[in-house]
């Protein structure tokens, strides 16, 4: 996360997109608001007991993995909203009742988190309500309200197929969105980012889904008492959750102090492991690398120079493609082998190990050297090249790499720095 990022609280992504969404949400909120006023609202406790959950979801939300704030609670009360169906319902919430309450569930629970100064995304936040109103819509056509649970095995499997369908849609609208949205705001190619979206639906969405669908049958069935018996195991889940994205942030804040040992000792320049990092990462999105892949590259490029430690005088200006060859090649050799020793980082190692070989006598005769080893080494090029206190401009920079394609440098990465430099990226 760069400081710029740390710094919001209040997060409205400045794109299109994100504007398309929040505009498309009003819309439907406001619609949706009219017709409940205007019919009236329906079972009363149910609406006010899961507009509170879903106020509570957001309050409580969290980010796991860096891309956006996640909201296990919210979501799985929205979606168990929205698949109502029972003895314990005389008039079940129509669609547009569930997007009414959803929607003003969410904009209670963004009020605490404004107030606190917490991180929130207006966007994110839009897109569950955007999600669950599909899920309603597909419920409602799949499922009258005139039927519900009676006990019978034969009338529930219906129901419970209605159910998943429901969450199943929810969960790949919300892909799709999402992965426009990574394609428009960080360059990813759409089918990458789909995948990527897809992978989290699997792993964290149909978590949430299916907490929604235990929560409705059973709200359903049994009534009011169901939520706090439902809730409570997602709240522990939650706690997990919570403190697994607490180590990843202590995990990241060492891998930064680690990498800025080489600037204290000279051996390169005031943030230039940030910023050739960035410029990795940027390639890596733009070669549609997975989400672990990224974390490995951009780890990488912050402790590509750890192994400089070791050899016997800094750099002028810590630009250490004014050493030798064989003076890089040690150097990374002996950063891989202290990276090593951590014994998580294995996979890290090995790209800092080849980070320095030319492509000629490395990957291009070697499949199986990582190609983030090719990326932090045209993105530490470039940095040295353009960054602080270098003097070049990015088509100089890129004239000077250029040069070097086929021999020095992976040409497959060389046309991503292209494109990522030709859309504007700047240190």
């Amino acid at each position: 996360m760069t400081r710029s990022e740390e710094s919001e609280t209040f997060e409205v992504r400045r794109f299109g997109s994100g504007v398309v969404i929040l505009l498309a949400g009003a819309s439907l909120g406001l619609s949706a608001l009219l017709i409940t006023v205007r019919q009236g609202v329906t079972e009363w406790p149910f609406a006010v007991t899961f507009g509170l959950l879903v106020a509570i979801g957001e309050v409580v939300q969290f980010n796991v993995d860096r891309t956006r704030n996640r909201a296990p609670i919210a979501t799985s009360a929205a979606l168990a909203y929205a698949m109502l169906r029972g003895p314990s319902l005389d008039v079940p919430p129509d669609v547009a009742q569930v997007i009414t309450v959803v929607g003003i569930g969410t904009m209670i629970g963004i009020v605490p988190r404004a107030i606190a100064g917490l991180r929130w995304d207006a966007v994110v936040s839009c897109r569950r309500v955007l999600s669950v109103a599909c899920a309603a819509a597909v419920f409602s056509a799949i499922v009258s309200s005139a039927d519900g649970w009676n006990g019978s095995w034969q009338h529930s499997l219906p129901i419970v197929a209605a159910m998943l369908a429901s969450v199943l849609t929810a969960g790949l609208v919300d892909a799709v969105v999402g992965a426009g949205q990574a394609t428009e705001q960080v360059n990813r190619p759409f089918p990458s980012a789909l995948r990527d979206e897809l992978v989290v639906m699997g792993q964290i969405g149909m978590a949430m889904g299916i907490g929604g669908v235990l929560l409705a049958a059973g709200t359903s069935i049994i009534g009011l008492w169901a939520p706090p018996l439902v809730v409570v195991p997602l709240l522990l889940t939650q706690f997990a959750f919570r403190r697994f994205a607490s180590a990843q942030r202590t995990y990241r804040a060492t891998m930064r102090a680690m990498a800025r040992s080489t600037e204290i000792a000279g051996f390169s320049s005031p943030g230039q492991n940030a910023r050739t990092a960035g410029l990795a990462v940027a390639i890596g999105n733009d070669l549609g690398l997975k989400p672990d892949r990224i974390e490995a590259l951009e780890y990488a490029a912050l402790l590509s120079g750890v192994g400089q430690l070791a050899l016997a005088d800094p750099s002028p200006g810590g630009a250490s493609l004014l050493r030798t060859r064989a003076e890089r090649q040690q150097a990374a050799e002996i950063g891989a082998s202290v990276i090593e020793r951590s014994g998580v980082l294995d996979h890290v190692a090995e790209i800092v190990r080849h980070s320095n070989d030319p492509y000629r006598q490395g990957r291009a005769n070697n499949s199986q050297i990582p190609v983030e080893s090719g990326i932090v080494n045209v993105a530490l090029a470039y940095e040295q090249l353009v960054g602080e206190g270098s003097g070049q401009s990015p088509d100089k920079a890129m004239e000077s790499i250029g040069l070097g394609i086929g021999a020095e440098y992976d040409p497959v990465v060389v046309e991503s720095l292209r494109r990522v430099v030709g859309r504007g990226f700047r240190f």
